[in-house]
């Protein structure tokens, strides 16, 4: 009876374990995916609001443009820039994206036909980041930063070339930034180890644009994100660490105080001084960001606790972002790969 017993107690496991393995949560046709086709190391990705398409922007020149779900085939190439993209975006909608490059210009480009509808000039140096707003609103409006020490609005439905609507000054070179499409605030930070926080309905000078600005970190700030309900924000430093701060109008603390809230410490940067990306998950309950010791770091943002260790690249992982609908998370490396893997649900 015992032999029996135990017999059956192991088949049940096994159907058991049978059966948790093919239960999935993504479309993808495997857990884990591994994307090639770039020339050159990868610096950003961007999910399409819908989820549909994953962009993908590189030292190559080029943005690849991939189906999501099933083998993720690459469908598309936004050709045009003269360097390396360095930050890709969409905003509202899924059928355009913005693209940042050190050849100092940005573009705005129609998905489905891979035509660059815009070609953003009037930076002078590298342009390191740009973003768009997720509103429907707002879609339109672009904000970039780069090492002229400028932030730039841009409004693509604005005829000709000139579509630069504002530009915020600062005192050093400016490598990050988010924008609140709902709030009319731009989040930007550079060198200066801080996080400037601005209000681009206000037309006077800068200083009365500039609502405030928060410290904390002690190294360059290499990346921002917003969080899904735009109540905080994330960043990433080459301090090591990656910090979330309450950006909401009424919260008591002025310049530090009750700002920061939380600090999530396990990724690196290193001698490349690459500007590594952070991210929220679409339910603001994990987040992840870039780190330069080739592991894919994912913190639970109530905890602060790392909830993944995922290793598998084979260089700098320079930009993590989630799906904006299935429980999965993308990587892009300095190996000139992507990976996309499923999490636990």
């Amino acid at each position: 009876m015992t032999g029996m017993n135990t017999s059956t107690t192991l088949a049940n496991f096994e159907e058991q374990q049978q059966d948790n393995e093919a239960i999935r949560t993504s479309s993808l046709s495997s857990s884990t995916m591994h994307l090639t086709g770039h020339k050159g190391s990868v610096y950003s990705l961007s999910f399409s609001p819908d989820g549909s398409i994953l962009a993908s922007g590189s030292f190559d020149m080029t943005c690849l443009l991939w189906s999501y779900g099933s083998n993720c085939e690459n469908f598309n190439a936004l050709v045009g820039h003269k360097n390396a993209i360095l930050d890709v975006k969409f905003g509202g909608d899924s059928d355009f994206c913005a693209t940042a490059s050190a050849d100092h210009t940005l573009g705005y480009w129609d998905v489905c036909t891979g035509e660059r509808i815009k070609k953003l000039m009037g930076h002078e140096g590298v342009v390191n980041a740009c973003d768009t707003s997720s509103t429907s609103t707002s879609h339109s409006i672009i904000a970039s930063v780069s090492d002229d020490c400028m932030c730039k609005i841009w409004d693509t439905r604005l005829r000709g070339r000139d579509c630069n609507t504002q530009t915020l000054r600062h005192d050093y070179q400016v490598t990050s930034v988010a924008y609140d499409g709902s709030s009319n605030k731009v989040y930007t930070a550079g060198i200066d180890n801080m996080i400037h926080v601005w209000d681009i309905r206000n037309d006077g000078s800068d200083s009365s644009r500039k609502v405030m600005s928060m410290k904390g970190h002690t190294d360059t700030i290499t990346g921002l994100s917003l969080s899904p309900g735009g109540e905080y924000v994330l960043s990433n430093s080459m301090d090591g660490t990656m910090r979330s701060w309450d950006v909401r109008p009424f919260v008591d603390g002025g310049q530090n105080g009750k700002r920061l809230l939380k600090t999530f410490v396990g990724g690196t940067h290193n001698a490349e001084r690459g500007l590594l990306n952070c991210s929220w998950s679409a339910d603001g309950n994990m987040v992840s960001g870039g780190s330069a010791d080739r592991i894919v770091h994912i913190w639970d943002e109530i905890s602060s606790e790392e909830l993944y260790y995922l290793p598998g690249h084979k260089g700098s992982v320079n930009c993590v972002i989630f799906h904006p609908k299935e429980n999965v998370v993308a990587s892009a490396s300095s190996d000139k790969t992507i990976f996309l893997g499923e999490l636990e649900s």
